[in-house]
């Protein structure tokens, strides 16, 4: 079976483009959605959290997300210390997940495949890239964010550009080619490698 990365810049398009490849009927793993779960249920990254960060970030059992992101999202220092904290549980679930996956190929949405190192467990990564106009209007809109948070995000991530060069396949969510015969072509590609495998 292909590992198969999925990435991209905020407001790219990325889960738009993660829902259809599930509605083909290919196993996605949420990095997000599962990174978010560790947070309450993996003993080693809460203790690790604690210890790194002060226990009042679990008061109430749960982790206090908008406490910890007040925390380390004006400071470069401690967000690299929760990422190298995060990151290698998060990686390991999703090695474990996609060794149970049955099927041609399985895809991880992760927004930072390549800064977390988790490109290195993967066969190939598909980027989604619009442009950035678009994708600052589509995270305001998302998120409710202004303008200068929206930015103030997307510069704790690499260039967009540069991630799009590290791809292996790049999907165009520039809303003038359309989407989804893109990924129909993409998916009839990745079943005839997987296939020669």
């Amino acid at each position: 079976m292909l590992k198969v990365g999925l990435t991209g810049g905020i407001g790219s398009g990325k889960s738009t483009v993660a829902k259809v490849f599930a509605l083909l009927g290919i196993p996605v793993y949420d990095a997000d959605a599962a990174s978010k779960r560790l947070y309450d249920t993996d003993a080693g990254l809460k203790e690790a959290l604690t210890k790194e960060f002060g226990a009042a970030l679990y008061a109430g059992g749960r982790l206090d997300r908008a406490a910890l992101a007040a925390l380390v999202f004006s400071d470069p220092e401690k967000l690299a210390r929760l990422n190298a904290l995060a990151h290698p549980p998060t990686i390991a679930d999703a090695a474990r997940w996609m060794a149970a996956q049955q099927a041609p190929y399985a895809l991880k949405e992760a927004a930072l495949i390549f800064e977390s190192g988790s490109a290195a467990g993967l066969d190939y990564v598909i980027g989604v890239d619009a442009p950035l106009h678009i994708r600052l209007q589509r995270a305001m809109q998302r998120d409710g964010a202004s303008r200068e948070a929206v930015l103030a995000r997307m510069q704790r991530q690499i260039d967009n550009g540069i991630k799009m060069k590290l791809c292996d396949f790049v999907l165009k969510n520039d809303e003038q080619e359309l989407l989804i015969p893109q990924v129909i072509a993409l998916h009839e590609k990745l079943l005839q490698l997987a296939n020669a495998q």
